[in-house]
């Protein structure tokens, strides 16, 4: 590294508060606070995740919460102008790349000095990062979006399966009791056509899995012996994902669809176009909705861990159906979906005490 460990270590934590208590990596092994036992692995991934202040914590998943529902309405909104999701993807990875290089001139990280295998990672990563997108829109179009999100939903229980099987990390008893409600919940709020076929039954699960790993590896890019900041793998990443996705986007002949006289459009009077702005001007603020929401989520991975990720996960879903029956009206409040919301409520109740617990 191009400066000190220990210097490394106060970069990692600086948007911590300052009476938050360092990470000590002198032992190589410590206990896991989840599994209750000795384990020479996961040292200062479990220690980040338990040293963090609960409200710091919560403040990162409530961001990324925000911020990714945002930017799923924005998307939809764009979409319908914009139908390229390839280069919108592009788009928002320049944006991050943007909004991280600023940030970096401003003195808020400090650039690793890295050797070639890491640079190789991180191009084995930014694809993960790109192949993830693409199984996610492929299986959506093989499956009813009701089927698409009940598999979705199972991501908790994936993530417990691959840090066991690629970390050897288990957790306590009562976390995989809590997952339970949360799982079943979110999946009885899941309402519309269940259709599938085995083709896109396998296609969903593969993307889950690819979504899953995706949110480990980029936690243990930034606790593992890596240990970069969130701010500048999301500026490394951003580099090689914009690339691969504008040059796929390009290749899948997403060109062909745009409408030059759409993108700079501003007639108030035409009901096509969102009045005054131009969906240009649109595009600018969806690429800074993407940058929000890429520091949130990445700073909420590190301090909060891949678990709570996947269950916020669900957690989105769920708040999602609860303010579309009380603000739009889109969906019909009945037994099914009252219980989900239920046990999402319950499951999400009963993880955070067992978190806190598990703190203690």
């Amino acid at each position: 590294m191009s400066y000190s460990k220990q210097e490394d270590g106060e970069v990692a934590m600086k948007l911590l508060p300052e009476s938050s208590p360092r990470l000590s990596t002198s032992s190589t092994v410590a206990d896991d606070l989840e599994a209750n036992n000795k384990e020479a692995i996961d040292h200062t991934a479990v220690v980040l995740e338990y040293q963090t202040p609960a409200g710091v914590k919560y403040a990162w998943l409530c961001a990324l919460l925000v911020f990714g529902m945002l930017l799923t309405v924005h998307n939809k909104f764009i979409l319908e102008k914009f139908p390229c999701p390839w280069l919108l993807t592009g788009i928002h990875s320049i944006f991050s790349g943007i909004g991280t290089f600023i940030l970096l001139k401003l003195g808020y990280f400090k650039l690793s000095k890295l050797s070639h295998r890491d640079h190789l990672v991180l191009i084995a990563y930014s694809v993960l990062f790109s192949v993830n997108i693409f199984f996610s829109n492929y299986s959506l179009s093989l499956v009813s979006l009701a089927f698409f999100q009940i598999i979705r939903n199972t991501s908790p229980i994936f993530t417990v399966l691959l840090e066991r099987l690629l970390f050897s990390r288990s957790y306590h008893l009562a976390t995989y009791i809590a997952l339970v409600p949360i799982v079943l919940g979110a999946g009885l709020t899941a309402s519309g056509d269940f259709h599938f076929t085995v083709f896109g039954l396998i296609i969903s699960v593969i993307g889950v899995l690819l979504g899953v790993l995706k949110i480990i590896v980029t936690n243990r890019l930034m606790t593992g012996s890596l240990a970069l900041p969130s701010l500048e793998l999301i500026y490394r990443m951003s580099i090689y994902a914009s690339i691969q996705t504008i040059v796929i986007g390009v290749y899948a002949g997403e060109l062909s669809n745009l409408d030059p006289s759409t993108l700079w459009r501003t007639d108030a009077n035409d009901e096509s176009t969102f009045p005054v702005t131009s969906t240009a001007f649109s595009l600018l603020g969806n690429g800074l909705l993407a940058l929000l929401l890429n520091i949130s989520s990445f700073q909420a991975n590190k301090v909060a861990g891949s678990l709570a990720i996947t269950v916020w996960g669900n957690v989105r879903q769920t708040l999602t159906l609860i303010l579309g029956i009380l603000f739009l009206g889109d969906f019909n409040l009945n037994i099914q979906t009252v219980s989900g919301i239920v046990l999402v409520v319950v499951g999400c109740a009963f993880y955070s005490k067992t978190e806190l617990d598990s703190k203690r």
